[in-house]
């Protein structure tokens, strides 16, 4: 199936605006704790959590260590993505323990990314809890996981797909849902 763009819902303004809203309700709900650490779901996931970094340094003076996993060998559906997955680092420059992890990933959809993620991050350690950003929450669950803090909510179905574009990794910033053409 090719994608077909279907309606633009995000621009890098609204982008930039959902980012400062999430770090003002981590603020909030953790009440400003310095023993808060992001960890960025690989790739886009850890751009968002270096941006949220970088806006809790601008609102709060609040310099956050940020880590980034590479899920891959955690996934439940690893023989079926690839015959050989490409494998990049996971890089946790901190101990895990008794901090406070909010793991960041741009599109939260069935769940399982998200269970994979939090699978590898309780492998380097228990942390005191595990919350969850994310930048668009797309709907259809196949696990019992739910976002923290969500940019925006938006019911899509399964023939549209949640495309996110940023900066770092594709020369602009937007979010669009795109519908998924036969072949």
């Amino acid at each position: 199936m090719t994608p077909e763009e279907k309606a633009l819902i995000m621009d890098s303004r609204i982008i930039d605006r959902v980012l400062s809203r999430i770090v003002h309700e981590i603020l909030e709900r953790t009440k400003g704790s310095q023993n808060l650490a992001l960890v960025g779901i690989r790739t886009r996931g850890a751009y968002l959590a270096e941006r949220l970094a970088k806006k809790f340094r601008e609102i709060e003076s609040l310099n956050l260590q940020v880590g980034v996993l590479d899920i891959t060998l955690y996934r439940d559906d690893l023989s079926s993505v690839a015959h050989q997955p490409i494998v990049k680092p996971t890089q946790l420059p901190f101990d895990v323990k008794g901090k406070i992890i909010v793991l960041v990933d741009d599109v939260l959809f069935t769940g399982r990314t998200v269970r994979a993620a939090i699978d590898e991050i309780i492998d380097f350690g228990r942390p005191q809890a595990i919350q969850l950003a994310v930048l668009v929450d797309r709907g259809h669950r196949e696990l019992p996981i739910q976002a923290d803090y969500v940019g925006k909510t938006v019911p899509t179905s399964k023939r549209e797909e949640v495309r996110v574009l940023l900066v770092e990794t594709d020369g602009t910033d937007q979010v669009s849902i795109e519908e998924l053409k036969p072949k």
